[in-house]
């Protein structure tokens, strides 16, 4: 099984989740999320495959969702409005994600990546 992982390699986090990924032997196609950021209908196909709430897929620590106040906006808006905000920047995005056929892991936690091995 081959798995998407979108990163951005000036992420710490992200580097450390490649090479979590690379020492056990995971198969995955790699994509830089602000080069190809992902499109709000991909972002809605993972959010329904993922289980998690839409927050979890928004980067909340990153400048640019500061710099806009997204905290205060998000609450208002459907969503519909939030997954095309998404799209319009990889760096709204939670980092890592890894998709596989039938589930979706936002953020780097290892425990939950052992079920790619």
């Amino acid at each position: 099984m081959k798995y998407l992982f979108l990163q951005y390699p000036k992420c710490s986090t992200c580097q450390k989740a490649k090479k979590w990924l690379d020492e056990n032997d995971v198969a995955y196609d790699d994509r830089h999320i602000v080069e190809q950021n992902p499109s709000a209908a991909e972002l809605k196909l993972w959010l329904d495959r993922s289980g998690l709430p839409l927050k979890r897929f928004f980067n909340t620590s990153g400048l640019l969702y500061k710099s806009m106040e997204l905290k205060d906006k998000l609450p208002a808006m459907s969503e519909q409005e939030q997954l095309a905000l998404l799209a319009t920047n990889g760096m709204l995005v939670k980092r890592p994600l890894v998709v596989g056929e039938n589930f979706v892991l936002a953020g780097f936690k290892p425990a939950e990546w052992e079920k790619l091995k």
